[in-house]
């Protein structure tokens, strides 16, 4: 029989950085054993200790980072905490596994670190600035740091429970709780990125209408919004086929990630208009919305949504005009 794996963090209040690197260690070894603790005899016997003990050293499977002279640091200058510290080591190995799991696609070590990387960018980086102090997790308390925190027992559960093994039996139930949330977001996480990889060429093979400035996909669940935005600088719309809902849809393309600005918007006349209204408007009989922001209409059929995406350019092109 082999060795079973040993966990070891610390007991008390936890945070999200321990909870994901536990997490992320949970998924490439299923059936460890998580003991949590501060008791010096109990860590060493670990075979991974996150976030207590005193060490940094991967090869050891130790991932502390509050000792004294500690200064890991990522290329960007963002802190390690714990959750970076066992990502770095191995992010890309869940990813691979993860990946394999829940979309059946094996990925290359290359690509599978790649995605690793992202998901540091976009998730770990933040977990750790807020358990070192660096950054608060979100307006209102409710960014994924704050969220996770919240599981943890408070006053009233420590009134209730005492401070005894009842309390520490507590508290580990509520960690394994907090690393559920967070493997799920590890999950979808890889499944988004994953599918987004494996929609690339679909994406590039999308039919050019009007001049290159319409891109029609025949699949509306494709994510597509980074590669047009990166490859594809003449699209202004993109449409799609909502195959679920038997609908056409128009969309705008964000001109960048982090903004809800557009290439270029829908016509101010169809805000916020549905069914007869946005008919009576557009002249397209079968029109079925288009959102008050003006990044997104529909259509019943093919031709009544190219009918739209035309009128769109039309008022694109009537507004470089006016300007």
């Amino acid at each position: 029989m082999p060795k079973q794996i040993l966990i070891v963090t610390h007991s008390g209040k936890f945070h999200a950085d321990d909870a994901w690197a536990v997490a992320a260690l949970t998924v490439l070894h299923p059936d460890a054993d998580i003991i949590r603790t501060r008791d010096p005899a109990l860590i060493d016997t670990g075979d991974f200790v996150v976030d207590v003990g005193g060490v940094w050293d991967p090869a050891a499977g130790r991932f502390d980072h509050h000792q004294k002279g500690f200064g890991g640091a990522r290329q960007t200058g963002v802190p390690y905490a714990s959750a970076g510290l066992v990502w770095r080591e191995y992010g890309a190995r869940c990813v691979s596994t993860l990946a394999l799991a829940h979309t059946g696609h094996q990925l290359t070590e290359d690509k599978a670190r790649e995605i690793a990387y992202g998901i540091d960018a976009d998730v770990v980086q933040y977990l750790d600035l807020s358990d070192v102090g660096a950054a608060k997790s979100a307006p209102g308390g409710y960014g994924l740091s704050a969220v996770i925190s919240g599981y943890n027992s408070n006053w009233l559960d420590e009134q209730r429970l005492g401070y005894g093994a009842a309390a520490e039996a507590f508290r580990l139930v509520q960690f394994r709780r907090a690393m559920a949330v967070l493997t799920d977001v590890m999950i979808n996480a890889v499944k988004y990125r994953v599918g987004a990889l494996l929609a690339l060429e679909q994406v590039r093979a999308g039919e050019k209408l009007e001049g290159g400035k319409v891109l029609f996909l025949r699949n509306g669940a494709l994510p597509w919004s980074q590669v047009v935005r990166k490859e594809m600088p003449k699209v202004l719309f993109v449409i799609s086929h909502a195959i679920a809902e038997q609908r056409y849809m128009l969309n705008t393309v964000p001109a960048s990630p982090d903004s809800f600005d557009a290439r270029a918007d829908l016509p101010e006349a169809w805000a916020g208009l549905r069914d007869a209204e946005l008919a009576a408007v557009t002249g397209v009989a079968d029109a079925g919305f288009c959102h008050n922001g003006r990044f997104i209409a529909s259509a019943k059929s093919y031709e009544g949504i190219r009918a739209m995406a035309s009128l769109a350019l039309q008022d694109v092109a009537a507004n470089l005009k006016a300007n």
